[in-house]
């Protein structure tokens, strides 16, 4: 029977325990120490820590310098996150959120140690966003205290959080997560445990198409980003937002959903994305993905093609309209939160339903109709909803 003491945790949540200092881990230690909770970083790299306890500084100063928050509440933030250097300092947090490499093994591990660490009412989460909250909390003596809740980068900035139960988390705990993301500032949204949740799910076909078009040689990366820019008003293509991901990281994440789909060509992996990961061209944080960020690099100008870029748009768009209704049909969400999630989680400029009844379904429908008998792979095949739409 599940321990009904999960139904008052929420009042008690201001203990909030990290375990990964890196982009996310500190982004989310940021967001919770801004909402006034008591922070507790811990990273087995202490050095990665401490590099990134001096980027937050920076970052608060410049939110100093934009009057976003004054002096005085940029200390407050500062000092109300405490740096571990044992997972032990964690025994007195209320909730625990893991935040380190998209790796099940090692994830496990973490928790089995957690487990030893914290008390038998601290809630334990994960921050992946791709790996099955109930294939992760089988592996715990108390799993119905295990939830996922994942971030968007940059935790601070990003509005959306995906609050994931599995199988065995105590059903009252995702409401009290949600409310707790709320007084966080955060729009959260309960979403069901399959793979890659809602967002990274439903946006698989941006980055996948957008590669199988380069790797078929239509078009360029270039060609592509502009295409996505300039017609579909998103604010970044697709080959921009990998390298900002990191596309090592973007890789992994297909390649989870695409295994735990059973290798649903749908999901199919690049294997251009995987021979960058092999090279170690991972985007900005290695200076080099797609695009080249040394400081005097020059971005190339696509060439601009006005029937190639429709074409492109409406190749991609179709492959997302398509996803999001199949998400509707499976009853992923309810409608706003799939459209929210879109929004809010990756910054698209519209809701992917709302945007497939301003194009019609009609013309969704024949573009992948037509992609499908060009390819003849079950990649491009039709929503049950979608053909009824």
């Amino acid at each position: 029977m599940v321990n009904q003491s999960y139904l008052f945790i929420f009042r008690f949540m201001k203990q909030i325990g990290i375990i990964g200092s890196g982009t996310m881990g500190i982004g989310i230690a940021q967001v919770a120490a801004t909402s006034g909770c008591s922070v507790f970083l811990y990273d087995a790299n202490a050095a990665q820590t401490e590099k990134s306890l001096v980027g937050l500084n920076k970052t608060l100063a410049r939110l100093i310098e934009k009057n976003k928050i004054s002096e005085e509440e940029s200390n407050q933030i500062f000092g109300r996150i405490q740096f571990c250097r044992d997972i032990n300092e964690l025994k007195d947090c209320d909730l625990v959120i893991e935040a380190i490499i998209e790796n099940k093994e090692i994830k496990t591990n973490v928790f089995r140690k957690l487990e030893e660490t914290v008390s038998e009412n601290c809630v334990i989460a994960s921050n992946t966003s791709s790996i099955s909250i109930t294939s992760l909390s089988a592996e715990l003596q108390k799993p119905a205290r295990f939830i996922g809740i994942h971030f968007f980068n940059p935790a601070p900035l990003m509005p959306l959080v995906e609050v994931i139960p599995g199988l065995l988390t105590e059903k009252n705990l995702p409401q009290q997560i949600y409310d707790l993301m709320k007084s966080w500032g955060k729009e959260p949204i309960i979403a069901k445990d399959v793979p890659g949740f809602i967002v990274n799910r439903i946006a698989r076909p941006f980055y996948g198409e957008a590669l199988r078009i380069v790797e078929e040689n239509i078009a360029t990366p270039e060609q592509v980003d502009d295409a996505m820019r300039m017609v579909g008003n998103f604010r970044m293509g697709p080959f921009e937002l990998m390298d900002l991901i990191g596309i090592d990281v973007n890789f992994s994440v297909t390649k989870t959903v695409y295994a735990d789909y059973f290798y649903d060509p749908k999901y199919k992996p690049s294997l251009l994305q995987q021979r960058m990961s092999e090279a170690k061209l991972h985007g900005r944080k290695t200076g080099m993905g797609f695009y080249d960020y040394a400081a005097n690099a020059v971005k190339p100008e696509p060439v601009k093609d006005e029937k190639l870029y429709a074409e492109i748009f409406m190749r991609i768009i179709s492959m997302l309209i398509n996803e999001a209704v199949e998400a509707k049909r499976l009853g992923i969400a309810s409608d706003a939160d799939l459209e929210l999630a879109m929004q809010k989680g990756v910054n698209y400029p519209k809701g992917l339903l709302a945007w497939g009844e301003e194009i019609g379904y009609r013309k969704i429908s024949d573009t992948l109709l037509f992609l499908y008998e060009d390819y003849q792979e079950e990649r491009y095949r039709q929503s049950l909803l979608l053909s009824e739409l």
